[in-house]
């Protein structure tokens, strides 16, 4: 959580313009707002919970991946970017489909996928050290307890509960990482209430213009 913020800090502070923060902050604050409202209705529509965390997280890796792999990205990241987007776009046609088929499916893959992804998201912030392993120590001791939880609710009572309880897992994470962009939302839309810088005529490098302009 706090490194996701970071990051958004540190994207916010290198928007080029002010021009840049006005378009860029209303599409963070509606990613934000659908993030939670798609968390909230999940937890409320017991029915279809899981399919609508399952469609939405599909619909997210179908987006982004296609994103990639038209080459949003440049320089050397574009050579890795476009097979990780491909791979998104399969994994995200996937999930769209089984979130289309079977309602019990998509909370069996809640079940199984919600401690997989806590645990690789621990291991990965582990391998990063200094504040992010930090992080990635709460975030191993969250991911056993959660796991714990879902094994001993399965063996306990059912698994129908436990998938239950998963579900209700996956929102709650989608919920909190959609603070991180609201924040960045605030943030940029902070950054976009600025004036525009004034604009640097062609041939002057503004060396001379706080000493009255280039002929003094």
């Amino acid at each position: 959580m706090a490194n996701a913020t970071g990051i958004l800090s540190a994207t916010t502070a290198g928007m080029a313009t002010p021009a840049v923060a006005r378009r860029t902050w209303p599409r963070w604050l509606a990613l934000g707002a659908a993030m939670i409202a798609v968390a909230v209705v999940a937890v409320a529509w017991d029915a279809a919970g899981a399919r609508l965390l399952v469609g939405a997280l599909g619909l997210v890796l179908v987006v982004r991946g296609g994103m990639l792999v038209r080459g949003s990205a440049e320089g050397e990241l574009a050579e890795r970017a476009r097979p990780m987007g491909a791979v998104a776009v399969a994994v995200g046609a996937a999930a769209l489909v089984v979130a289309l088929v079977s309602a019990g499916l998509s909370a069996t893959v809640l079940l199984v996928g919600v401690p997989l992804a806590l645990l690789a998201t621990s291991a990965g912030l582990l391998a990063r050290g200094g504040t992010s392993r930090r992080g990635g120590l709460a975030l191993l001791v969250w991911s056993l307890l959660v796991t714990a939880l879902l094994v001993v609710t399965g063996l306990a009572q059912d698994w129908d509960r436990a998938a239950d309880l998963a579900t209700v897992v996956a929102a709650l994470g989608l919920a909190v990482l959609a603070l991180p962009l609201l924040i960045g939302a605030a943030n940029l839309r902070t950054l976009g209430a600025q004036p525009d810088p004034a604009p640097v005529r062609s041939g002057c490098g503004g060396c001379a213009c706080g000493a009255g302009g280039c002929g003094s």
